[in-house]
C-alpha cells in the first residue's frame, strides 16, 4: 500500500529500544505501540540539484509537498490498521516539538535505521545506502504484530563531503559532535529569505549519495525494503 502510494521505502521498527525518547504528549498515547512503521519518500535529484549555498525556492515547495505526500499515505496506512481491529499513531513528517533540541515528536531517523531503511551519518540524516540523504521520512506507530527489520550495518567510512560543505560548520567528523545550534541558527536565516519560509537548508542532503560515493563508502550496504 505504501509503495503504491508514492513511497520508495518501507521498513517496520520495534520502538521499545527508542521509546523513552518519544515526545507525544500524553505519554500514554504510546503504550503498547511497540511497533514503528517506517516509510519513506525521495526527493527530486533535480531539485534537490538546484541547491547551491542556500536552500532554493524550488526546494522549499517540494520539500512541503513531499511532507504532505508522506502524511497522506501514513494516514492511509493508520486508517487501514485501524479497520483491520489495531491501533494506529501517524506522526506527521515534519513536527518539532523541542525546537531548542531540534527534536520531533518521534525521531523518524531513529526508527528508520531500526527498521532497516538506513544509518545515521555524521551530518545527523537518515543515509538510505542507495539513495542517500534525499529522503523524507514519517512514522506510524502500532501494535499491529509485524514482522520487524533489521537495522542496516553501514556507515559513513571515511566519506566526509557534507563536512567540508556544510555552510554553518556544524558537521564534524565525529557525528556526536553534531553543533545543533549552529545548525539551527543558519536555518533560521534561511526561513527569513523571499520563498522559503520555514527551516530548510538542504546542503547536506545533496552531499549525500549514500553508496553512490563509493570511494568513500565504509560498513556493508542492507536492510530495508527499497524499490
Amino acid at each position: 500500500m505504501a509503495l503504491a502510494e508514492g513511497a520508495a521505502l518501507f521498513g517496520v521498527a520495534d520502538t521499545v529500544p527508542v521509546k523513552d525518547s518519544f515526545c507525544i504528549e500524553p505519554s500514554s498515547a504510546c503504550e503498547g505501540l511497540d511497533r514503528g512503521i517506517s516509510v519513506g519518500v525521495r526527493l527530486s535529484e533535480r531539485v534537490v540539484g538546484t541547491i547551491t549555498d542556500a536552500p532554493t525556492r524550488i526546494y522549499a515547495f517540494h520539500y512541503k509537498r513531499v511532507n504532505s505526500l508522506l502524511d497522506e499515505i501514513t494516514l492511509k496506512l493508520s486508517n487501514f490498521i485501524q479497520n483491520s481491529g489495531y491501533s494506529a499513531l501517524p506522526v506527521p513528517a515534519s513536527f518539532i516539538e523541542d525546537w531548542d533540541r531540534m527534536r520531533g515528536a518521534v525521531s523518524h531517523k531513529k526508527i528508520g535505521h531500526l527498521a532497516g531503511n538506513g544509518y545515521i551519518g555524521r551530518s545527523g540524516l537518515l543515509v538510505n545506502p542507495k539513495y542517500g540523504a534525499a529522503v523524507r521520512y514519517a512514522t506510524v506507530l502500532t501494535d499491529m504484530p509485524l514482522k520487524t527489520d533489521k537495522p542496516v550495518k553501514a556507515g559513513c567510512g571515511k566519506c566526509a563531503v557534507c563536512v567540508a560543505l556544510c555552510p554553518a560548520k556544524a558537521i564534524k567528523k565525529q557525528a556526536k559532535d553534531l553543533d545543533l545550534e549552529a545548525c539551527r541558527g543558519l536555518l533560521k536565516t534561511f526561513a527569513n529569505r523571499p520563498g522559503i519560509g520555514h527551516s530548510i537548508c538542504g546542503i547536506c542532503v545533496k552531499a549525500c549519495k549514500g553508496k553512490r560515493n563509493k570511494k568513500y563508502s565504509g560498513g556493508t550496504n542492507g536492510g530495508g525494503k527499497d524499490t
